[in-house]
């Protein structure tokens, strides 16, 4: 599809992310993507909104990959939207048995009318031919909308596992990593609240702004929404390059530097850090070579320690050329659901997340991002996320954390806590959580 191209001027692009966040609450789905000028990222687009969908689709978890790719060739358009973590039934004999409380599409993605795109300084419309971005300019920087935070009704959180429980199943898949079933597992909990009234596209600002994180998303789909503070990428093309920067390793930040600086030194020199960081790095670059030019398959940076708002995390970074001819569904089937997510062996360690956990994921260790009518694409990992449905004011937020032969399992469901704490802040500095 051909679209207008234009180009806008202005002043504070912080004042312009919000108010074409504001703008976009008249239309039915919105997909924003916000890169918070983070450093290491290498971003194509530093902040994306699409809106006003010209055409959706959504799937279950039955040829989802091959419904994607068939709209990808008929479109050759943008496409916005997210994969859930359940497509992984869609590649393996797996099934998902948990309740799901949200029910969010496991696979949705829509074509939009309207598209703003900030790199730098220049701000992009890319339009369908039957919109005006002028007259949507005027609209976005001429109306007048509420900057005061609405009062958030949110009741204490509670958790779908204890932390006896926690501990318990920590220690049976403890037990199948010593009889070599697995090497690691991502094991996650669900901490929910019932009733909560909250604005989302303002709670998403506030959480936005509280964490800077690289790779956050906010999804309006009618009466479901996705605020993300992710970190993480888990893959994006950009022509015949492939890259996935996978996380794993995580401390708290400190408000002393040199207190800062010396937690930042352990992690990067924790031998069990690492050794859970190399597995997934491993399993990225087994999963890379399934799709990749013989040989090209490279780990460019390994267990590099970033700073975050609350937390250092360990990334590695691992490159590959595709095959040619590589369609974007098999590139991305290749290596879904990301291994920092779920463990190693994959097949295995998703068996027994299935068996362990108590939630259904969902869109939670799921990717959100782009398809551009190139084919170009780049999707993060739902983490540090919050997942809301206004229709019956159910909200939830999953944490998890790396198990591994080493792992003490009080530590990890500590680690579990510090990953909710820059989500929970921002919902209340005092909100208590029923564990």
């Amino acid at each position: 599809m051909k679209r207008s191209y234009s180009c806008f001027f202005h002043q504070d692009l912080q004042v312009l992310k919000q108010q074409l966040l504001h703008w976009s609450k008249r239309y039915a789905a919105t997909v924003l993507l916000d890169s918070n000028d983070y450093p290491y990222t290498k971003n194509q687009y530093d902040f994306i909104l699409a809106t006003d969908p010209l055409f959706y689709f959504q799937q279950n978890s039955n040829n989802a990959f091959e419904v994607l790719q068939k709209q990808i060739d008929t479109k050759k358009d943008w496409l916005f939207g997210y994969l859930s973590y359940d497509l992984k039934n869609d590649l393996e004999a797996l099934e998902s048995k948990h309740k799901d409380f949200l029910e969010f599409p496991e696979l949705y993605f829509f074509q939009p009318k309207r598209l703003w795109i900030i790199k730098g300084s220049q701000i992009e419309a890319h339009y369908v031919s039957s919109c005006d971005p002028e007259v949507d300019w005027h609209s976005i920087t001429n109306g007048k909308f509420d900057q005061t935070a609405s009062e958030n009704e949110i009741a204490p959180f509670q958790s779908r596992i204890s932390k006896e429980d926690y501990i318990s199943k920590v220690l049976k898949l403890q037990q199948h990593i010593a009889r070599g079933d697995i090497y690691e597992v991502n094991f996650c909990m669900e901490l929910f609240a019932e009733n909560a009234k909250v604005e989302p596209h303002e709670l998403f600002q506030q959480l936005n702004s509280n964490t800077k994180s690289p790779f956050a998303s906010f999804i309006h789909l009618e009466d479901k929404y996705l605020l993300s503070s992710s970190p993480e990428r888990f893959l994006k093309r950009k022509g015949n390059m492939l890259i996935s920067q996978p996380i794993k390793g995580t401390v708290r930040r400190h408000a002393d530097k040199i207190k800062d600086a010396t937690e930042a030194m352990y992690l990067q020199e924790n031998q069990k850090e690492r050794a859970e960081n190399t597995m997934i790095v491993d399993l990225v670059r087994n999963d890379m070579s399934r799709i990749a030019k013989k040989g090209s398959v490279e780990v460019k940076e390994l267990c590099k320690v970033y700073p975050f708002r609350y937390v250092h995390h360990m990334i590695s970074t691992v490159e590959a050329e595709l095959s040619s001819g590589t369609k974007v569904t098999e590139a991305i089937a290749a290596c879904f659901p990301m291994g920092s997510m779920t463990g190693a062996p994959k097949l295995r360690a998703m068996q027994l997340i299935e068996k362990y956990e108590v939630s259904k994921r969902g869109l939670y260790s799921g990717a959100v991002g782009y398809i551009d009518p190139k084919g170009d694409f780049d999707f993060n990992v739902v983490i540090r996320s919050i997942l809301y449905r206004s229709d019956n004011h159910y909200l939830s937020m999953q944490v998890g954390s790396a198990l591994t032969a080493l792992s003490e399992p009080e530590r990890e469901y500590d680690e579990c806590l510090l990953k909710a704490k820059g989500v929970m802040e921002t919902i209340s500095q005092q909100i208590p959580i029923n564990l």
